[in-house]
């Protein structure tokens, strides 16, 4: 019998938007160091390259050197309001029952994200999620991020390797399946900035429903 496919996710932007927390969380580690306020959009895109990546962003939008004195107290300020940031997160639609049908069916399932791994399973444990998945990759599991491959290549070797798609939403997410030679999803809903076709995915979704039926046509003997 064929093994399942093994399905690894991005977090923020693929199962979660979690721009409001993450904008908040900025506000209030600006405001701790008394620099002013950034505006959401502005905050949104710059997500998905990890913590460190965001503080060096937020600091040079208000004028700042990004590795000069404000930087550890900015990233201290962020770090304790980010631990357990998910009031404001939300899914996706339909993103619980598509992840328990997928588990009920047998597919291994991990996360692969930028998110430190604190705040990333809050977010988990919040939405009743965690023990759907096999393993949790985050920015702080290993010395490098995404769109070095390393953590998407953890992740799978924590499910035990075998077939996988990874399934996430950005230009970091593409870049990384690229470079570790795997199977790329895009939800196209996400927080990506660059046109579908340049990311080259595999395949392309926009509603969870569809992801059901993506999967089982990567799947030996599948529809």
């Amino acid at each position: 019998m064929a093994r399942p496919v093994a399905l690894i996710f991005d977090l923020d932007g693929t199962l979660v938007d979690s721009a409001p927390d993450i904008h908040a969380t900025s506000n209030l580690a600006l405001a701790a160091i008394g620099l002013p306020e950034l505006p959401f959009e502005t905050v949104r895109g710059f997500i998905g390259g990890g913590v460190p990546h965001l503080i060096g962003a937020l600091l040079s939008a208000v004028g700042e050197d990004p590795e000069g004195p404000k930087r550890r107290p900015m990233s201290r300020a962020f770090n304790d309001a980010y631990a357990h940031a998910v009031d404001l997160t939300v899914l996706f639609p339909h993103v619980a029952e598509v992840l328990a049908a997928l588990h009920a069916q047998g597919h291994p399932m991990a996360i692969c994200t930028n998110k430190p791994v604190e705040p990333a399973r809050a977010v988990l444990d919040h939405f009743g999620l965690s023990a759907l998945f096999g393993a949790v990759v985050g920015g702080d599991s290993l010395p490098v991020r995404k769109p070095d491959p390393a953590p998407l290549v953890h992740a799978l070797d924590a499910l035990g390797g075998g077939p996988v798609l990874y399934v996430g939403d950005s230009e970091t997410d593409a870049a990384t399946a690229r470079a570790a030679r795997l199977p790329f999803a895009l939800f196209t809903e996400g927080y990506r900035k660059t046109p579908v076709a340049d990311l080259r995915p595999e395949v392309a979704f926009s509603d969870y429903r569809e992801l059901a039926g993506l999967v089982s046509a990567l799947t030996p003997g599948g529809a």
